[in-house]
């Protein structure tokens, strides 16, 4: 759980310093990139939480 945790802020920093960088060099580079990141964040986001609910859903058996 630490290591989704530790994802998740190098995820929000990178999309912080990409929409830093895009206000001072006007480059939409930094923009697209911010924008990427983001969505990219949600789907694994949408992911993970997927797989916790079947996780907690499924009845294997043992």
């Amino acid at each position: 759980m630490w290591l989704l945790r530790l994802l998740a802020v190098i995820l929000v920093v990178g999309i912080g310093v990409s929409l830093l960088t895009f206000a001072f060099t006007r480059n939409r580079y930094y923009l697209a990139l911010s924008w990427r990141l983001f969505r990219y964040g949600v789907v694994f986001a949408l992911i993970v939480f997927a797989l916790m609910i079947v996780e907690r859903v499924a009845v294997i058996p043992v």
